[in-house]
């Protein structure tokens, strides 16, 4: 066992607030510093956990007493950040999307290996217990091999209230960066073979959130399997109807609040931003949770069997039975994140989610802009 790994996090934004959580709920790990240009949101951390909050990330890489940076920058700053703490000596826990190029994600790798650190990116929706439990069925062959994957997801993600950097492609913004990793991580994850090609065609359908809200994309891997990739962030239709009302952090939704995304926006978007995030005025926690994240409709199509994970386990569709296998409900939010993080430290595990895994993510999410854009399929 290792003593308890003290956390900094560098950027106290919406990425933080949902990891609040699993670093303060879990006994293997303790935030002991922050990072922030908001002086608001440096002295509500400070009075939230009694640790020192910092101006500069490189001011929080400098301090002795960090084990782990967790950082969650705007995109934009992934890459730079995480070289930073690397050559401080930090092991470093990055948001997704891990960077917004390919020569990015292998400054970064080089990086943390030259200081001798793990590299762990995520949260990605491909952590979550039910995805996980469905790949395990998998491999356990009991239902034949693996032949095809569908994810569907429809939100209000291109809604709700951006920076002007989230509305620019080309500076990280975007649903193919910001969404597409998720699916992107979770059938990577589940056909369990590398991907090969890559078909895409993407929708920018609203001249006032100029970025791309919307993609359909069929991806091939090396074994033979094939998966279907669509999102929507348009906030219409809204998938979390087809479970149960059980929204993506795992928390119940009202299906009275239609339209409530949209009616948010009127007025100065950075301000109502700035306000409902960490520290602002309107900041509210993330609400308890009482059932497994998800990110929409994951179907997963073996020989024998479809295996559908859902908040509450994972429903099987065999030859001859229809049932759920149960999973309990998480004790702390996303603590598969920790797992992952103190086995990677403490025993030299490689992680599922490194930096190589995460590159492979993004270099489809890339192909898939890159698709879209030249109206053909892109071989990897």
């Amino acid at each position: 066992m290792i003593a308890k790994l003290k956390i900094g996090v560098a950027g106290l934004g919406r990425a933080f607030s949902l990891m609040v959580a699993p670093f303060t709920q879990d006994p293997r790990v303790q935030l002991v510093g922050g990072a922030d240009p908001r002086p608001e949101a440096r002295s509500k951390f400070e009075a939230d956990f009694g640790a020192k909050a910092f101006a500069s990330v490189e001011e929080l890489a400098a301090q002795p007493g960090v084990d782990v940076v967790y950082v969650a920058t705007p995109h934009q700053f992934h890459a730079a950040h995480a070289r930073l703490a690397a050559a401080a000596g930090k092991h470093v826990l990055v948001e997704k999307p891990m960077a917004l190029t390919l020569d990015e994600c292998r400054e970064m790798i080089a990086a943390s290996r030259s200081a001798g650190v793990q590299l762990i990116v995520g949260h990605s929706h491909s952590f979550d217990a039910p995805v996980l439990r469905a790949r395990e069925l998998v491999e356990s062959g009991r239902y034949g091999r693996i032949r095809m994957v569908t994810a569907l997801n429809f939100t209000d993600f291109l809604y709700r209230p951006r920076r002007p950097e989230e509305l620019d492609t080309a500076r990280g913004g975007g649903v193919l960066f910001n969404q597409a990793a998720h699916q992107v991580d979770i059938v990577r994850l589940l056909a369990g073979s590398p991907v090969v090609s890559v078909n895409a065609a993407t929708g920018s359908w609203d001249a006032t959130r100029p970025t791309e809200g919307a993609y359909s994309c069929q991806l091939r891997f090396r074994d033979g399997v094939f998966a279907t990739l669509v999102y929507s962030g348009y906030a219409h239709f809204d998938s979390d109807e087809l479970a149960g009302w059980v929204g993506e952090m795992g928390t119940k939704k009202a299906p009275s609040a239609y339209g409530a995304a949209r009616r948010t926006l009127r007025g100065d978007e950075l301000s109502l931003k700035n306000a409902r995030n960490y520290g602002g005025p309107a900041f509210t926690a993330p609400a308890k949770q009482e059932a497994h994240p998800h990110f929409g409709e994951v179907i997963v199509s073996c020989e024998r069997a479809d295996l559908r994970p859902l908040p509450t386990g994972v429903m099987i569709y065999a030859d001859g039975e229809q049932r759920l296998e149960p999973l309990p409900p998480p004790g702390v939010p996303r603590v598969e994140v920790i797992d992952e993080l103190c086995d990677a430290i403490a025993n030299g595990r490689v992680p599922r989610h490194g930096g190589e895994s995460a590159m492979a993510t993004l270099e489809v999410c890339l192909a898939m802009l890159r698709s879209a854009r030249e109206g053909r399929e892109i071989a990897l």
